[in-house]
């Protein structure tokens, strides 16, 4: 039993150990963001977030990042004219169990209980991409413009 519980602790401990996700660019890791210059105003955007990270939040970030692209390149406003998601929400430690009983005859009865344990390296891995288009003058009444200022008010940092 005390094996047992040592090693869910170090199952647990070892789910968490991965790189937390933050604001930040990819360079080399596997959490962020990249960007690729597609056109000379076209970009696609990539944010890549780990377990700790909703997909709400790794799109967050993806705007922002788009925001910063779009006022460095001069202009004031970006369309989204591509979205993709790939990943899941799962946990990656997984714990079940099971309680089986048993009688037969002349009196026999026997018990069971099994534990099982779930060890998944990839789950709650998740990406956005977006592919943007950079724009200046008065933003139009689309629903995929942005204001990139006004993104960067409000876009997590």
């Amino acid at each position: 039993m005390r094996s047992l519980i040592c090693l869910i602790a170090l199952a647990s401990v070892t789910a968490c150990a991965s790189t937390p996700t933050a604001y930040q660019p990819m360079a080399g890791g596997d959490r962020g963001y990249s960007e690729m210059r597609i056109e000379q105003d076209r970009y696609r955007i990539r944010f890549a977030a780990g377990s700790d990270a909703s997909f709400q939040l790794a799109e967050d970030y993806a705007l922002r990042r788009a925001a910063e692209i779009t006022l460095r390149d001069g202009g004031d406003w970006f369309l989204v004219v591509g979205r993709a998601r790939d990943g899941n929400d799962r946990d990656p430690v997984g714990v079940g169990g099971s309680v089986g009983q048993t009688w037969g005859s002349g009196g026999f009865r026997a018990s069971g209980v099994g534990i099982g344990l779930r060890f998944d390296g990839s789950a709650g891995e998740k990406e956005v991409m977006l592919e943007i288009v950079v724009r200046s003058g008065e933003r139009p009444q689309d629903p995929q413009a942005y204001d990139a200022r006004a993104i960067l008010d409000f876009a997590p940092r």
